[in-house]
């Protein structure tokens, strides 16, 4: 395919997050290929509806140079400026980040007023973890403006088409995140870095820790995981919300404050590294899932995960090869998946099935997929 004029918006560097580290490598990946430019956020949230820091400047291994940071989302004139100046870039394909209908009304104004555009939305969620009131028509209308979807789980391609008359997309898996290997840590580096033995068997919960991301199913799996392997500890990273006490009170209540470590931090990208590479088991309990990214950071380090069955987190696990798949609030399921994982000492197996699957979650597949709403 000749070199194609793309467009590429949403958050990338500074931004925090996985959807900002995801722009930045479609990007990377797209600008191999073709001519991208770059167009994120001047403001993203307003801070009313954000109270965090939504920067993290700390590490720009992420940084796409030439970016323009040139859409506020809660300024309709400045949204319109946007859109004029996209559409005399006449560009072949405009590439829009979706995940949340705060968005809605800016990407509105934004595909109506770019003219008539090639537009292809990559749904994230097609509908928020948290619903409220209203949500389903304002993602309806924002959505009005695509010409394309990609979904990464079949569940979302049926939520999309609740909302869009017979859409044109595409169900592809979200790629594997690779780029946090800085330094290309090795297990016993990583845990000499965290001061873990190499004899204990690490069970790692990654990310912001949030009711549907179902940690509390874990820490109550963990009395009879620790009951059947003495070596196994489990490492809790990621931010706690206002409800942290209340999970440092369930582990106190199930008497396994030795054997559960908690981080309670935003990580930054270049910590993210030895947490993954020092982990042997990556455990995502959700109770209401529709794809993550935490799954594809795993894989890059070719580590096996235990998920449950929600969402779309069966569509990138095969039960038994890469990771094992649970029933939702069952401690009981996910203990024994644990235990199975180190009594039948299933690591090397599992890494091997990974590194097969590399080609199915690359960002070349990805650009592919892409290139595919081009034509010739």
């Amino acid at each position: 395919m000749k070199n194609k004029k793309i467009i590429l918006i949403g958050p990338i560097y500074p931004y925090k997050g996985g959807i900002s580290h995801y722009t930045g490598l479609m990007c990377r990946e797209l600008s191999k290929r073709h001519d991208v430019e770059m167009i994120s956020y001047k403001m993203q949230y307003p801070k009313f509806l954000f109270h965090k820091e939504q920067r993290d400047y700390s590490n720009d291994s992420f940084k796409i140079e030439g970016a323009k940071y040139l859409l506020h989302t809660a300024n309709p004139f400045n949204i319109v400026r946007t859109a004029r100046y996209i559409r005399r870039k006449k560009p072949d394909l405009v590439v829009i980040q979706w995940w949340h209908p705060y968005f809605a009304p800016c990407y509105f104004l934004l595909t109506r007023f770019m003219g008539r555009q090639n537009v292809v939305f990559v749904c994230h969620n097609v509908f928020p973890h948290e619903r409220f009131l209203l949500d389903k028509a304002l993602i309806r209308l924002a959505l009005s403006g695509g010409s394309h979807f990609i979904v990464h789980a079949a569940k979302e391609a049926e939520e999309l088409t609740k909302i869009q008359a017979n859409p044109d997309y595409v169900v592809t898996p979200h790629p594997t995140y690779n780029a946090f290997r800085f330094e290309g840590m090795g297990r016993e580096q990583a845990r000499e870095t965290l001061h873990i033995g190499s004899e204990e068997r690490i069970l790692l919960f990654f990310g912001y820790v949030r009711e549907y991301k179902g940690l509390k199913y874990l820490l109550r799996a963990m009395p009879k995981i620790c009951r059947e392997d003495e070596k196994v500890r489990l490492w809790v990273v990621g931010e706690f919300g206002t409800d942290r006490e209340d999970y440092l009170n369930l582990i106190r209540e199930l008497g396994i404050e030795n054997r559960v470590q908690v981080r309670d931090a935003y990580t930054p990208d270049r910590e993210v590294e030895k947490y993954f590479a020092a982990a042997d088991l990556v455990v995502l309990p959700y109770t209401s899932a529709t794809q993550s990214g935490i799954v594809q950071i795993a894989y890059g380090f070719t580590k096996p995960v235990v998920v449950t069955d929600v969402g779309g987190l069966p569509d990138v696990v095969k039960d038994g090869e890469t990771g094992y798949i649970v029933e939702p609030e069952n401690p009981q399921a996910i203990a024994e998946a644990a235990v199975r994982f180190f009594r039948e000492d299933q690591a090397q197996r599992m890494q091997g099935n990974i590194e097969k699957e590399a080609y199915r979650f690359s960002w070349e597949r990805m650009a592919e997929v892409l290139e595919g709403f081009m034509g010739e």
